[in-house]
């Protein structure tokens, strides 16, 4: 990999990535004697540029930076470090250096996920979301159900918008029904992950 560190003064800014959450964890730099002591012992090592020295994070904490990967931007003077971290990240205890959550996100999934939680907990006679909570455990798969049947009656038409609609409907009942069961979809995911394997 041929990188450049001429443009700031021998370091290369190295962005850090989970490698499963795809969450950024830090922003540290490299000089080429950290990048080769990287590749070496697959545990990340910067310089520091206050210690003035080579710096494994992890070393005093434990709290390691597996390799898993390094990328080099389209001009050659930004890595992109992907990592399996062992504990939090920052040296104030918290995931990232943004003392954000290093969690699975899928995106406006999440968003949904959240918004569910929400009316289960503040459950307000105007959801319908809360509604379904109030029913309880039979009428949330029953609904499942009716809109899985839906689904498949959609399939077989050639109308894509209705099947996209009911396919919409299916996947909120579904995430409905998971947090009925006490589970989220990050759950679900646990699993394809174990038999992909």
């Amino acid at each position: 990999m041929k990188i450049d560190f001429t443009k700031g003064n021998g370091l290369v800014p190295a962005i850090i990535q989970d490698a499963t959450t795809k969450n950024v964890l830090m922003l540290g730099y490299m000089n080429k004697e950290a990048y080769d002591k990287t590749i070496e012992t697959k545990k990340v090592t910067f310089f520091s540029r206050s210690k003035q020295r080579l710096w494994t994070k992890g070393e005093e904490s434990g709290n390691f930076l597996n390799l898993v990967s390094i990328d080099n931007d389209c001009d050659n003077d930004t890595l992109l470090i992907k990592v399996n971290p062992d504990g939090p990240t920052c040296h104030t205890g918290t995931d990232t250096c943004w003392a954000e959550e290093n969690t699975q996100n899928y995106g406006f999934l999440s968003k949904l996920e959240e918004v569910i939680t929400e009316r289960r907990t503040n459950m307000s006679d105007k959801s319908y979301t809360a509604s379904l909570f109030k029913k309880g455990i039979n009428k949330i798969a029953q609904k499942v159900g009716e809109e899985a049947v839906e689904v498949v009656i959609e399939a077989k038409d050639n109308d894509d918008n209705l099947f996209l609609n009911e396919s919409a409907d299916l996947l909120f009942h579904y995430l409905i029904l998971l947090q009925a069961k006490g589970f989220k979809l990050n759950d679900v995911v646990s699993v394809l992950k174990e038999r992909h394997k």
